[in-house]
């Protein structure tokens, strides 16, 4: 019977085998790589349902309603705190009294039930993130969050991967603001960023590179 191969068909089984299989492998293992680290995997912009079509923060910002009305233990506490509905009842019982979007909330306050509000930001149980501090540092809202105030549904601005922590952590002149822009959501860096940065960081009394980076400090 003729042979059906040529020899050659065995240098190119190897090939396959030690060459082609890998490389395959190689690329998988690249895209899942980079899917991991992508912002879409992190969900970044895309805006999370909430409750009764939820809160209209672009509405609410844009009546000059300061952050702290409603997240009122942001500057003393760890946590921002999500708003109780005493807290939205302290205006809708006298405005929009009857709106059917503010239904849930009414029903909320009449049944003595908390509104289940789905988290948007949600770090990992072993991360610890103290908003007081970064408050107090001169880290404003929008740095993490994004510009609040033009999004009418709120999603993620940043994917909030470590990396990103720790650059700032490595670097805080490039972030930190005057503590009276704290919570202006449109902020954007001055011209002259690192130089006040670097006076802030001083005013402030932000500790040094190597102490911000211990693993201590988020991890407890």
């Amino acid at each position: 019977m003729a042979q059906i191969f040529d020899r050659r068909a065995n240098t190119l089984v190897r090939l396959t085998l030690f060459v082609g299989v890998p490389l395959v492998l190689a690329i998988l293992g690249g895209i899942w790589y980079l899917f991991g680290w992508s912002d879409w995997h992190r969900d970044v912009g895309v805006p999370v349902a909430q409750p009764g079509g939820g809160f209209n923060h672009q509405l609410h910002v844009g009546l000059k309603l300061d952050c702290r009305y409603c997240h009122n233990a942001v500057e003393v506490s760890s946590s921002a705190n999500v708003p109780s509905t005493e807290t939205c009842m302290g205006c809708h019982s006298q405005i929009l009294t009857k709106s059917e979007k503010l239904a849930f909330v009414r029903e909320s306050w009449e049944t003595n039930t908390p509104i289940q509000w789905n988290r948007v930001h949600d770090l990992p149980k072993f991360v610890y993130f103290n908003h007081s501090l970064h408050v107090a540092k001169g880290v404003g809202c929008s740095t993490c969050h994004g510009n609040i105030a033009a999004m009418p549904v709120v999603a993620k601005s940043k994917a909030l991967f470590m990396s990103w922590c720790l650059d700032c952590h490595r670097n805080p002149e490039q972030y930190v603001r005057p503590r009276d822009q704290i919570y202006n959501t449109a902020w954007t860096p001055p011209a002259d960023q690192l130089e006040q940065g670097k006076k802030l960081v001083e005013e402030y009394r932000i500790r040094s590179a190597d102490q911000l980076t211990n693993c201590a400090i988020c991890h407890r």
